[in-house]
């Protein structure tokens, strides 16, 4: 990796490619090598994508699902936890194609994916303090995302609804359901993994972020939601967890996503349903939840979505 652009330890993350499945970093180096053909991202990713993100990330990653189909019998589940804007969708359009090249098939899914329909959201998000029309623990068929991915691990089908967020004016609906037969199934969302915390969390510091008693009211809510969404993470065998440095770099991207979502299909958030969406984003979950996350690898990434380390969660 000597003539690449990459700047994360590589004794921590050589512990984390041979506990994926190689007998060492220059192993999984060749491997990745001679598939260098099978493995182009160029129509995927443009030259902004550095080095250490694919290196770093996707092929691991891809490295993993790899393994997976070929050491186990059973149906493996990999969960992808990042906060909005990181790159998760675009990361799992490559992910998608490459594994075909492999020989394989990979499914990636969102637990957005299982948003409620619209009578049920409305009744769901009713009265909470952002004035949003979802996103948070609590807006999403949960007993119906745990059916699924139960269902492919027992069976191999998958069915499953797609939820488009400029439907609606930007509010977003379920537009169509997918039917697949995938070797491995990947699932992401920002929120994916966090477990509801045992301490008091109006407890927590507050830090720069103020909340009113709206929000700590509802933000138990949200705890008691969390809840029912354990079942679907124990169905997950492994978590890699995309992290900022700081919290706050999620501002910045979720609106660059949300500008380009406009210029493609006319409708995102905007203006003050914008700000609003953001500010439940930064405090309907505590951030220490995030700290907490049990997660398989972390990968923490700087302002720039420069992969800063890549190693194990110990």
């Amino acid at each position: 990796m000597k003539d690449l652009n990459i700047n994360f330890p590589l004794d921590k993350f050589e512990k984390l490619i041979i506990d994926v499945g190689w007998e060492s970093l220059d192993d999984w180096i060749a491997f990745c090598n001679n598939q260098k053909k099978i493995l182009s991202i160029d129509q995927f990713w443009n030259n902004k994508v550095n080095d250490d993100w694919i290196w770093g990330l996707a092929l691991p990653l891809l490295s993993q699902a790899y393994k997976f189909r070929r050491n186990f019998s059973d149906r493996k589940i990999i969960g992808i936890s990042a906060l909005p804007g990181t790159g998760k969708t675009t990361l799992g359009k490559w992910l998608e194609a490459i594994s075909l090249k492999l020989n394989f098939k990979i499914a990636v899914i969102s637990i957005d994916d299982f948003y409620l329909p619209s009578d049920e959201m409305k009744l769901a998000i009713k009265n909470n303090p952002w004035d949003v029309s979802r996103g948070f623990p609590g807006s999403h068929s949960v007993k119906l995302m745990y059916e699924k991915l139960l269902g492919w691990k027992t069976n191999g089908e998958l069915n499953v609804p797609v939820f488009d967020k400029s439907l609606r004016n930007g509010l977003g609906d379920r537009s169509h359901w997918r039917s697949d037969n995938p070797d491995i199934l990947i699932i992401e969302g920002w929120f994916l993994g966090i477990e509801p915390l045992s301490i008091d969390i109006n407890d927590l510091p507050k830090k720069s972020l103020q909340l009113n008693s709206h929000e700590l009211l509802y933000r138990l809510k949200i705890q008691e939601s969390l809840k029912e969404y354990l079942d679907v993470w124990n169905l997950i065998d492994n978590i890699w967890h995309l992290k900022p440095i700081k919290f706050e770099y999620m501002n910045l991207w979720k609106s660059n996503q949300e500008k380009q979502m406009f210029l493609q299909k006319g409708n995102a958030l905007q203006d003050e349903k914008l700000s609003n969406f953001l500010r439940m984003l930064n405090v309907s979950i505590p951030h220490k939840s995030f700290d907490d996350l049990k997660s398989y690898a972390l990968l923490l990434i700087d302002q720039d979505r420069s992969l800063f380390e890549a190693r194990l969660n110990s």
